[in-house]
């Protein structure tokens, strides 16, 4: 992270997002976004990303076409399958992603109102895809083991060995919590997290604007 903003020239702060698996990181997006601030959803641009032709057309010419569903679409869940095994293949398909993400994310900055409170890079892979340079701050979002398995279990479907390999190939929790600047713990409910998150956006304006 550094003290001038690198992502904007605005006089706002640009905020990384990330967080545990399963702890909650796109409920706080949300909060974000109601205090007025500009989130750019890196899952979201990948999704988009993942459906230009030309991408696809690379994604069949590696795997064939078992990571293409019956709709000409990208499988995520073949793909999944692939990198999270095969850290090669992860590599291969971040190159190949991440330039198109980060355009689309400086097309989301550049739209941003005059009046955003805060400019936020949603990104589960925020620090190992080193965005974090690009912060003024970070915000780790923190929950219970047990909380965010169930989490997984109810949103994604995923059991305990999916959300452990999942993790396994980010950094580890603590590494993540210990590189953040602010940790917001998602362990109450949505009412507590959002007066949570409401105090640590305004610390971070804060001390962004006294830098």
């Amino acid at each position: 992270m550094t003290n001038e903003p690198r992502t904007n020239s605005r006089n706002v702060p640009t905020i990384g997002l990330t967080g545990g698996v399963g702890a909650g990181k796109s409920t706080v997006a949300t909060i974000l976004r109601e205090l007025g601030s500009v989130v750019s959803d890196s899952d979201r641009d990948a999704r988009a990303v993942l459906a230009n032709p030309e991408v696809l057309a690379a994604l069949r010419a590696w795997w064939g076409d078992e990571v293409i569903d019956e709709d000409g679409l990208a499988d995520r869940s073949a793909i999944a399958s692939r990198i999270f095994s095969d850290k090669d293949a992860r590599v291969r398909l971040e190159r190949l992603v991440h330039p198109q993400v980060h355009e689309r994310r400086q097309q989301t900055f550049a739209a941003a109102p005059d009046d955003a409170t805060a400019l936020v890079i949603d990104a589960p892979l925020l620090f190992e895809a080193g965005l974090d340079v690009e912060c003024d701050a970070v915000i780790f979002v923190d929950a219970p083991w047990g909380v965010r398995l169930s989490h997984v279990q109810e949103g994604r479907g995923w059991n305990r060995a999916e959300l452990e390999r999942r993790e396994a190939a980010q950094f580890p929790i603590d590494e993540k919590r210990s590189k953040a600047t602010d940790v917001i713990s998602n362990d109450l409910g949505r009412a507590e997290l959002a007066e949570r998150v409401r105090v640590a956006l305004e610390s971070i304006v804060a001390r962004f604007q006294g830098s």
